[in-house]
């Protein structure tokens, strides 16, 4: 039997896909940092963005998402770091599993 992701969850990545390519992704935490020349010269860090959004999304019994602002949250703060060299004032290291690419 193969399993489908619900409506909440492939919205949640559809919205985060737009996010990003509006340049909205983390807002406020990204305003004024310009991320797509980055994105746009080096692909497999695009490819590591929606890696940790879908790492860190969670999903209830449903299959729905319980932590989308969350989950786009860490994946901006990734952005953050590898845009400008340092963490983001008061937020927690990434940790391995969240930056993973299975």
């Amino acid at each position: 039997m193969s399993a489908k992701l619900t409506h909440g969850a492939s919205g949640a990545l559809r919205r985060f896909a737009g996010w990003v390519a509006r340049g909205s992704v983390g807002h406020p935490l990204l305003d004024g940092i310009d991320y797509w020349d980055d994105l746009r010269d080096s692909p497999s860090q695009m490819e590591t963005l929606f890696a940790i959004f879908a790492n860190v999304l969670e999903l209830d019994d449903e299959g729905e998402p319980v932590n989308e602002k969350y989950a786009e949250r860490r994946a901006a703060v990734w952005l953050y770091q590898y845009c400008t060299g340092s963490l983001p004032p008061g937020e927690p290291e990434l940790e391995s599993w969240e930056v993973a690419l299975y």
